[in-house]
């Protein structure tokens, strides 16, 4: 009896806390406890989506945004329950249908903001909205001049939330959401109109996108179902064309010619014949890429140069670029004979249009020699840059810059032009609609030689912020305060804290304890392949390790050198088995899975290995990685690869020749300096490594981290949306 009497009041207990987590929820009919229960667990899971444990949310850099969030949160979702439940003008089942609704409003916040959809300030519009709709549905009006005023996240989660399903303004309120997001983000267009093809103004906003967003239009036009059978019957003549060619065999190789076809400029006959020879198909790629070009240059905007360009990359890479890769151990006269044709304006494109893919090699012996004995001259700089209507001149700078050939390029041409493209180089970074062209002018300042060039481009940069400013141009102001930031800082006599200004993780030093995990440990991978030159570098690796301060265990896959003093720190190093079976890969992989299993996550990634190797390592590059060292030839073309994968990443690499003579040294005293326990101060140990190695010429290639402009320019960048946004 006495346990059957604990057993009441334990209950008792439970009942009543429960209760108590609402104020005002004592008198709460069972029947809707439940719903108010389902309400205060989703505001737990959204407090916890901040990653701080402390009951608040609180996800934004800016303190004042946070409060007002964490406020709508908790303190306004619980004022909003208690409305619901003191409201005279709703009855048991209206009271239940708006606590679900709110629920289901809280949870789709929470999936949008944990997948990154729906940023956090969108939590506050939901809650007033709600509120606000909830008022206008209980007095029987249309919910539709309240979502009027919202953006189309909110917007979206309010119009699907189960509360306001019979309401009479729904349907005009999703109409509206989804002609906003169309107008709003002519990105998601067709995706939208796909799910809904009966919308009153999909044919209209078919024929918008038939203009704004071509290549979208072909793919669902290609489809089987109602939205392509809409297009289909669309009478528009764009829409037509577009139709026509989705239904072709080689559709997609037309494609890229749709607006001189539609201009009858060229007939679907000139493409045919094209298509007959790679050599023919990719000179008319390039002529129509010219055209396109003078075009927006006069600002027209020519259809699907989307398209055109990835077809133009293609086409380079497939039928040229990788003909000349491949056969980077013969003679230059057999390796270069496929382009021994070309016309400087077709070796321009392969140059600037296989940026990630072309070896180092590839370029300075083939594609840029080839260029001049083309043009039979050894000025005519400024000439090539008009044949091909100063298009992706940026691109070309920095290839130049990148490769050490700016310079000569430069030579090439008068002096008093040259200033002039190396101003419009710096100019109009703002009109671009993707940060490519100021991350190509980051990056090439620190590549520059001329110091009357330098000085340039570092007045034509202020120049530039103080007329952003003037002008209030927010985009232009903080593009080129981050590049002047970032060009003063080079100076070391201007005593520029780039990570403090910016707002950064460390760019001149790279702390000790932020390489270690959690156990204290510092975790390195390196990738080795199975070539002849692969075998040789393992070995003298082992070697140059074989000391008292390290302990050398292996298997049949990969070696770990472990340190016995100081800092605990392993290196991991598949061996670099045979290539041409792929065991070298095999191991790779057999590693990169016992690390993964064990939670060693590689704070250090290194790769030693030629430069066609390269992808192989970025396509096993794992994210944790603080520090990646790119050991191959041109490594320097491949950081927008690494910082997609590892955005704070520090990096060192190569413009030209990656050596192991370089390497080595290199690898020996950053993981001496981790195992004392000492932070990676890059620009004094830069110098220590300079004086030891043997190839200076070599080691002037090399770019450490801290001159690595473009990858902090994209973190600094990023940095400044986060808090505009905050």
């Amino acid at each position: 009896m006495k346990k059957l009497f604990l057993f009441i009041i334990f209950i008792q207990g439970i009942i009543i806390f429960t209760q108590a987590q609402s104020s005002n929820k004592a008198n709460i009919p069972l029947v809707r406890l439940y719903f108010h229960e389902k309400i205060d667990s989703t505001q737990k899971q959204i407090e916890k989506y901040d990653g701080t444990p402390d009951n608040m949310f609180r996800p934004a850099d800016n303190d004042a945004l946070n409060d007002r969030i964490n406020d709508v949160v908790t303190n306004q979702v619980d004022a909003l329950q208690d409305l619901i439940e003191e409201s005279k003008l709703t009855d048991n089942n209206d009271k239940i249908r708006y606590l679900r609704g709110l629920n289901e409003c809280l949870q789709k916040f929470l999936i949008g903001f944990r997948y990154q959809t729906i940023k956090s300030p969108v939590i506050i519009e939901v809650v007033t909205g709600f509120k606000n709709c909830m008022e206008l549905d209980q007095k029987k009006e249309s919910i539709f001049p309240e979502i009027q005023t919202h953006s189309y996240d909110a917007g979206d989660i309010l119009v699907n939330s189960y509360s306001f399903n019979d309401n009479e303004g729904i349907n005009q309120s999703k109409d509206f959401l989804l002609l906003k997001v169309c107008n709003d983000h002519p990105e998601r267009m067709m995706r939208v109109l796909s799910q809904h093809p009966d919308i009153s103004f999909a044919d209209s906003l078919v024929v918008v996108a038939a203009r704004q967003r071509p290549d979208d239009l072909y793919t669902y036009a290609a489809a089987s179902n109602k939205f392509a059978e809409r297009i289909n019957n669309n009478p528009d003549s764009l829409v037509q064309l577009i139709v026509h060619v989705s239904k072709m065999s080689q559709g997609r190789m037309f494609f890229p010619f749709l607006d001189n076809l539609y201009t009858h400029k060229i007939s679907f006959d000139d493409v045919e014949t094209a298509l007959r020879d790679d050599a023919k198909y990719y000179s008319l790629l390039v002529k129509t890429e010219i055209d396109y070009a003078d075009r927006v240059r006069r600002r027209d905007t020519p259809l699907s140069m989307t398209a055109l360009q990835t077809k133009l990359a293609d086409k380079a890479k497939e039928v040229y670029v990788n003909v000349i890769n491949g056969l980077h151990e013969s003679p230059d006269n057999i390796r270069f004979k496929k382009i021994e044709n070309l016309s400087p304006e077709e070796l321009y494109y392969l140059g600037v249009m296989t940026e990630d893919e072309i070896y180092t090699s590839s370029y300075t012996h083939g594609v840029y020699p080839f260029i001049w004995k083309q043009m039979k001259t050894t000025k005519g700089g400024d000439s090539l840059l008009m044949r091909v209507r100063f298009d992706h001149f940026r691109k070309w700078i920095k290839m130049a810059a990148n490769y050490n050939t700016l310079d000569d390029f430069l030579k090439r041409m008068d002096r008093g032009n040259a200033e002039v493209l190396m101003k419009a180089f710096v100019n109009g970074l703002e009109k671009s609609p993707t940060l490519e062209d100021a991350v190509d002018v980051a990056d090439s300042y620190a590549s520059i030689d001329d110091k009357a060039i330098h000085e340039l481009i570092l007045n034509q940069v202020q120049y530039n912020l103080q007329q952003a400013k003037q002008s209030g141009n927010k985009k232009a102001a903080d593009i080129y305060n981050i590049l002047n930031t970032l060009f003063l800082s080079i100076d070391s006599s201007n005593h520029i804290d780039v990570a403090a200004t910016l707002g950064i993780p460390p760019v001149y030093f790279m702390p000790n304890k932020s390489m270690r995990n959690d156990s204290g440990k510092i975790i390195i991978q390196q990738f080795f392949y199975g070539d002849k030159d692969g075998n040789n570098i393992f070995n003298s690796f082992i070697s140059n390790f074989s000391n008292a301060n390290w302990k050398i265990t292996s298997n049949d896959k990969w070696a770990v050198v472990s340190s016995t003093k100081g800092v605990p720190v392993k290196i991991y190093s598949n061996r670099p088995l045979d290539d041409e079976t792929s065991k070298d890969e095999e191991a790779q992989s057999a590693l990169c899975e016992y690390l993964q299993t064990n939670d060693l996550d590689p704070s250090m990634v290194i790769h030693r290995g030629h430069s066609y190797y390269l992808n192989s390592t970025l396509e096993q590059l794992d994210n944790s990685a603080q520090l990646v060292l790119l050991g191959s030839c041109g490594g320097y073309q491949s950081l927008n690869k690494v910082l997609s994968i590892c955005p704070t990443a520090q990096i060192i690499s190569s413009r030209q020749t990656g050596s192991g003579t370089i390497n080595g040294p290199m690898i020996n005293i950053i993981v001496e300096q981790l195992r004392q326990g000492k932070d990676l101060n890059w620009p004094a140990l830069w110098k220590t490594i300079g004086n030891q190695v043997s190839h200076k010429e070599y080691f002037d290639d090399y770019v450490p981290p801290f001159k690595n402009l473009g990858a902090v320019f994209i973190m600094a960048y990023k940095k400044e949306l986060m808090n505009e946004e905050d």
